[in-house]
């Protein structure tokens, strides 16, 4: 384990790193840990709208996204996640600020995610992201928990969108 002293890189993802995003999630266990094979992509087909945050070669924070196809001005942040060891360091926001910086030339003009009601640093993040960027972060309902399947037992998910962004 690593000083949280270490210095932190923030890079675009790699196909590689999806196994160390997965195990990040799952050492975390406050995210929907999806397969192994969704990191694996999400690390090759949209590492133009995610980034990893790295202490020497460990991935210690992540954040995944896309461009909403019926929306191409809205980055949609799927996940974001920081290792237990270096939370409360603002990794969270400079993975946020990094994905907005590299898809700044694309006319990003919104960032959106859905966080349950009872994930505190996430909706502290996006509204400490709002603020910092000077723009408002409209929050609505949007996925309800009867909607996920009756087995696996979820949060209701509000939409957090922060915008417009300036130039």
């Amino acid at each position: 384990m690593h000083s949280c002293s270490s210095k932190i890189t923030i890079r675009k993802p790699i196909p590689q790193d999806g196994a160390a995003v997965w195990q990040l999630v799952k050492h975390a266990g406050s995210l929907d840990l999806n397969s192994p094979y969704a990191y694996l992509m999400a690390c090759e087909m949209f590492a133009d709208t995610s980034a990893v945050a790295c202490v020497d070669d460990d991935v210690v924070g992540f954040a995944t996204g896309f461009r909403k196809p019926q929306h191409p001005d809205t980055l949609f942040i799927w996940q974001i996640g920081i290792d237990p060891v270096y939370r409360g360091q603002g990794i969270g926001k400079q993975l946020l600020k990094n994905v907005i910086q590299q898809e700044k030339h694309h006319r990003i003009h919104y960032v959106e995610a859905t966080i349950s009601p009872n994930n505190t640093a996430s909706r502290q993040l996006f509204l400490r992201l709002a603020d910092e960027l000077d723009t408002p972060c409209f929050v609505a309902n949007h996925y309800e928990p009867n909607w996920f399947p009756a087995d696996t037992p979820h949060d209701a998910e509000l939409l957090y969108r922060i915008g417009p962004l300036l130039s």
